[in-house]
Formats: structure tokens, C-alpha cells, sequence
């Protein structure tokens, strides 16, 4: 059971990594698309930022799409960062969700060692007490 926790930690892990490496592409890509594709954005970082207040729907208004394929573009950056904004909540989530279940099996085991304790002790009790009824000479009161 122990490595099955490890390996969903390391599965939860491992995708919110992915998730971010696929933000930073699509938010790279989303910039370089901008500063190719408009015009009036000049620079690559002018590209970066106008891809990120896009993918996070955000809009400052500082940089806007001008022309129709940046527009288009912009469509293309903004449900794609919508999508990668939830593969990161998800993955976050999980992460959360998975600690509070292991909490919860720990506390499981415990209750369920005491319970196993407390059921071998009243065992032992009534053994010794059946050994004893054994004992005892016939006829004597118990």
C-alpha cells in the first residue's frame, strides 16, 4: 500500500510538472505567435506579455490584438490557457485531496490497531479465564 501512495504522489507530481512545462510552451509559443503574426507588437517580450494577459484572460488593454489573425490568435492562446489553467488547478488540487486521504488512512490504521489490541487482550482474558475453568477440580464452585 506505501508504494502505491508513492507512486500516485509521484504520478500528482510528475503532472503538475507537465502542466507547468506546457504553460511555459504555450505561453512561449502565444508570444512568439504575437510578435510575428501583429504588427504593432514590436518586441518578443511585448509578444510574452500580451500572450499571458491573454491566456489569463486578464486584458490589461496595454497591448491588444490589432489585426484579424492576432485576433483569431488570440482566440486560439486564450482556450488553450483556460485549458493548461485547469490541468494546474486539477493537479494542485490532487495534491491537496491525496494528503488529506493519507491523513485519513492513518488515522483508519490507528483506530483499527487500538481495536485489534483492545480484541486480543479480552482473547487473552478469556483464555485465561477458560484455562483456569479447566483447572479447577470438578465439582469445585468458580
Amino acid at each position: 500500500m506505501p508504494t502505491e501512495r508513492r507512486r500516485l504522489r509521484q504520478r500528482i507530481r510528475r503532472g503538475l510538472l507537465y502542466s507547468l512545462a506546457l504553460t511555459l510552451t504555450i505561453l512561449g509559443l502565444g508570444g512568439v505567435g504575437f510578435w510575428l503574426i501583429d504588427p504593432q507588437i514590436q518586441t518578443l517580450s511585448d509578444g510574452l506579455w500580451l500572450a499571458f494577459t491573454t491566456a489569463a484572460t486578464v486584458g490589461f488593454g496595454d497591448l491588444v490584438p490589432s489585426t484579424p489573425a492576432s485576433r483569431l490568435f488570440s482566440v486560439v492562446v486564450v482556450l488553450l490557457g483556460l485549458a493548461v489553467l485547469s490541468l494546474v488547478t486539477a493537479s494542485l488540487s490532487a495534491i491537496f485531496v491525496e494528503q488529506e486521504v493519507e491523513a485519513e488512512d492513518r488515522q483508519i490504521e490507528k483506530d483499527l490497531m487500538r481495536e485489534i489490541t483492545r480484541l486480543h487482550d479480552e482473547v487473552a482474558q478469556l483464555r485465561q479465564e477458560v484455562q483456569q475453568g479447566r483447572s479447577a477440580p470438578p465439582g469445585s464452585a468458580q
